[in-house]
């Protein structure tokens, strides 16, 4: 008998109490194949889901295969430049299509038994076609499978596989203001570095989210990055941090004192020829942007979530993350640096070194999170089948009792979290 028949339908695996102040979420939620199968179908099938950049794919012909959903895609820019997104599999009897991560190409061909498609989704080659009374009605039928919804806000490239989505600023809401506030920061626009960070990690998804959007344990378990940079003489701080429940699950955390940012809020271990260069991006920004907008965009690091897996890090630098869940205590990690379009080598150069100081995989935060929320879902089997029911949840009711003031609830509460699972409860738990 599993977790969900022993009493724990989906919907009641969050529980809140506004009188008591209390939010706890049943930990069978992170380590319950049931739960894993219905996010698949009821939030990966039924909702947008963030693909990647326009600028991974600049060129006519440039491709890019990724996995969403648990369903192999190819993400290309077609011989006309026109963007498409195909599910990587032939037609014919289903094998695989493109079988290399990226490159450029104006065909796919199928190894197994040589029918090769137009990088627009035609079926361009169909070895003894004689065998096929209507070859051209059959080509037809048998072009590639596009996905049935693609969208893109400001580059970032969104598929559904529910054509029957809501539009997709629909689905952004508030969230696409912030992404906009992105998208906006380099006068030439902005660009994917090439090459992606992929890493896996023992953990269920949903600790991820979490993780983004818990401004209390970066203190203690960033302590090491915490202690280096007040020795170079950035002053940390917890104050006039904020969380803001964007609605539609979305969360962001505003941040003015974990860190500097190239080329917005200098710190001292950027060196003095950046501090100069802030003070004169400062000035380009105001004069491109105006003094209020372009206040918003550098005076506080962001870090924004957008349902259901899309990260945005705009910390020292500025990184996407796209989440993809593999099973119940898998997920897959995408990871690429996003910067200003045409920016001197020498600022590229110190963007990324400051990057993989902190938030790439060998960073000085991110194999400390790894490590959270990987011992998070080891803990979790603790309390399973625990003889007292009361031991197997989790608590996050941190900060209640300031929201219940009307105050704006702090990066340090739990807020941002409880926003995403009241959210995540409503779809996964809906029939």
């Amino acid at each position: 008998m599993t977790e969900l028949t022993q009493g724990h339908p989906i919907a009641s695996l969050v529980e809140e109490n506004g009188e008591e102040l209390s939010f706890r979420v049943h930990r069978s939620a992170y380590r319950s194949p049931e739960v894993f199968q219905a996010e698949t179908s009821r939030i990966w099938g039924h909702t947008w889901l963030y693909l990647g950049h326009e600028t991974e794919i600049p060129k006519p012909g440039d491709f890019r295969t990724r996995t969403l959903g648990g369903r192999p895609l190819i993400f290309c820019r077609d011989s006309s430049g026109e963007i498409q997104v195909f599910l990587n599999a032939c037609t014919h009897r289903g094998t695989v299509l493109c079988r290399f991560s990226e490159g450029n190409t104006k065909f796919f061909q199928c190894f197994y038994h040589a029918w090769a498609f137009s990088n627009s989704g035609d079926l361009a080659a169909l070895p003894g076609d004689d065998a096929y009374a209507d070859v051209d009605g059959f080509r037809e039928r048998m072009r590639l499978r596009s996905v049935p919804r693609i969208a893109s806000h400001e580059g970032f490239v969104f598929i559904a596989f529910d054509p029957g989505v809501p539009d997709l600023l629909t689905h952004l809401g508030k969230a696409a203001h912030y992404m906009s506030l992105t998208a906006r920061i380099g006068p030439a626009g902005m660009e994917t570095v090439p090459g992606v960070q992929l890493y896996s990690v023992k953990g269920n998804w949903k600790l991820a989210v979490e993780n983004a959007m818990d401004g209390y344990h970066f203190a203690p378990t960033h302590n090491t990055f915490v202690g280096y940079l007040r020795e170079t003489g950035f002053a940390v701080t917890d104050d006039d941090q904020y969380a803001y429940d964007l609605g539609g699950g979305h969360g962001l955390l505003i941040l003015t004192g974990h860190n500097g940012r190239i080329g917005m809020v200098w710190e001292p271990r950027f060196g003095e020829t950046e501090r100069e260069r802030t003070v004169a991006k400062r000035e380009e920004m105001v004069d491109r942007l105006g003094s209020e907008l372009a206040a918003e965009i550098a005076d506080a690091s962001r870090i924004l979530f957008v349902f259901p897996n899309l990260l945005l890090f705009d910390l020292e630098a500025l990184t996407i993350r796209q989440l993809e869940p593999v099973a119940p205590d898998r997920t897959d990690v995408r990871a690429w640096q996003f910067v200003e379009a045409d920016e001197p080598a020498e600022v590229r150069a110190l963007r990324i070194k400051t990057m993989v100081s902190f938030v790439g995989p060998g960073g000085l935060a991110t194999p400390d999170d790894i490590e959270a929320y990987e011992a998070v879902q080891r803990g979790i089997e603790a309390t399973a089948d625990s003889a007292d029911p009361r031991f197997d949840w989790s608590d996050m009711s941190r900060g209640m009792a300031n929201e219940r003031e009307g105050n704006q609830g702090r990066s340090i509460d739990e807020g941002a979290m409880r926003s995403f699972w009241r959210h995540w409860a409503s779809v996964a738990g809906r029939d």
